[in-house]
């Protein structure tokens, strides 16, 4: 038993190619010094002395910026390539944010943060159309999940300095996070060769895990493709029930539940933790079955809807265990399969553009999540409002599964007309 444990987590971690790797180091290098936007409000308000309206309005540009940052990040990525645009989002972005630490005045704030955030998240959809290019469609969804467990280990890290830091001065945050976005950009450069050729063309159609690859000439551009644009409808909506875990969920465990930050702050970091521990074996599990990506993900946010019900059935002790316990085996069932059926569905032409509209429903996914679990529960409770995202968790799985049905039958079609052919 042991063995056949060992020889799985072995297999999951095998195949995947060093530039992979090596962006998976850089993810980490980046996400460990990610310091500032989780203590931006509490710097604003703490430390500047602004009111809390003012610093959510900080925010609410913060997130504007990112939705803009991950469309302008996509549209160079096709036109330039993903390695300058990651290299200079990292670069510059670092040298953005030591200079951010300067500014104090309200409107200046607002324009620093919008141009900061627009630098930073441009490297999304270039990071992502990366792992694609080094990655093959068998080791595609691993990819990703190598750099989700970057991004998990890094925020750990990051949460955990960023805290200390900003209890002894918060310019310390800026220096930190600045340098280490700085030293990555610098990682980057030196250590990934510039791709000579980052895309090429297939004239037949390609199937992958479920979905079809369609050439450039049927599928120019993710806005004209509606079964995409469907599936970005669903993950926004399912990223803004999921997105309660970071915003109402530990307010829940404190007001409801009676819990300690420390206690919250262990079940936070129990979310990561596992995601680190099982999620790359769990994927590689996954695949070696050939299962539809769609299915996989209508599954994992139907958990998202039953860890939902946990929150509204119960107050004991128990349950915020619980839930975090579903929700992540939930998150690991959909993230990963989420972004490899982008890229899949993506040529490489517009690749970059397919991870910018989905990153940017992402986007507005952050945004939108807290401003409406506080506005439900300020009007009716925290019970209506499990209640509801549980609602909105069906509603995003039954779309899920009626995209599985749709790409299932379209690709029968099409695999029928090359035989035929």
């Amino acid at each position: 038993m042991f063995q056949r444990i060992v020889r799985l987590y072995r297999n999951a971690y095998q195949g995947l190619s060093p530039s992979v790797w090596l962006l998976a180091g850089v993810m980490l290098i980046n996400r460990c010094g990610t310091m500032v936007l989780p203590f931006l409000t509490l710097y604003l308000t703490q430390h500047l002395g602004y009111s809390v309206t003012d610093a959510g309005i900080v925010m609410a540009v913060y997130g504007v910026g990112a939705f803009v940052g991950t469309f302008l990040g996509g549209r160079l990525t096709d036109r330039f390539g993903f390695y300058y645009v990651q290299l200079i989002s990292l670069l510059f972005g670092g040298v953005f944010l030591l200079l951010l630490q300067f500014v104090t005045g309200f409107y200046a704030l607002c324009g620093s943060v919008f141009v900061f955030t627009l630098l930073g998240d441009s490297f999304r959809p270039a990071n992502q159309a990366a792992i694609a290019f080094y990655s093959k469609a068998d080791t595609r969804t691993r990819a990703f999940s190598l750099n989700r467990l970057a991004i998990n280990l890094g925020w750990a890290v990051g949460g955990g300095l960023g805290g200390w830091l900003a209890s002894i001065n918060y310019s310390l945050l800026f220096w930190a996070d600045g340098l280490t976005c700085i030293a990555a950009g610098l990682v980057l450069w030196r250590s990934l060769p510039v791709p000579q050729v980052q895309a090429t063309y297939n004239p037949d159609p390609l199937i992958s895990g479920g979905t079809q690859i369609l050439p450039e000439q049927t599928a120019p551009s993710p806005y004209r493709d509606t079964l995409f644009i469907a599936f970005v409808g669903c993950s926004a909506l399912y990223l803004t029930v999921f997105m309660q875990l970071f915003s109402i969920v530990p307010l829940y465990f404190k007001q409801v539940l009676g819990m300690n930050e420390d206690r919250i702050g262990l079940l936070m970091a129990l979310n990561g933790i596992l995601i680190v521990a099982i999620e790359m074996a769990l994927v590689y599990r996954l695949e070696q079955q050939k299962l539809a990506k769609t299915g996989l993900i209508a599954a994992g946010v139907l958990l998202t809807a039953v860890s939902y019900v946990v929150l509204a059935s119960t107050t004991v002790p128990f349950t915020a265990l619980l839930f975090i316990l579903i929700i992540t085996i939930s998150e690991m069932l959909t993230i990963p399969f989420i972004q490899s059926f982008t890229v899949d569905r993506s040529n490489p032409a517009t690749r970059g553009q397919y991870l910018a509209l989905y990153a940017m429903g992402g986007a507005l996914a952050q945004t939108a999540a807290p401003a409406f679990g506080s506005q439900m529960v300020a009007h009716f409770g925290y019970t209506v409002h499990w209640l509801t995202v549980m609602g909105l968790s069906l509603i995003s799985a039954g779309g899920f599964w009626w995209l599985n049905r749709k790409i299932t039958t379209s690709t029968r079609t099409d695999i029928n007309s090359l035989s035929r052919a």
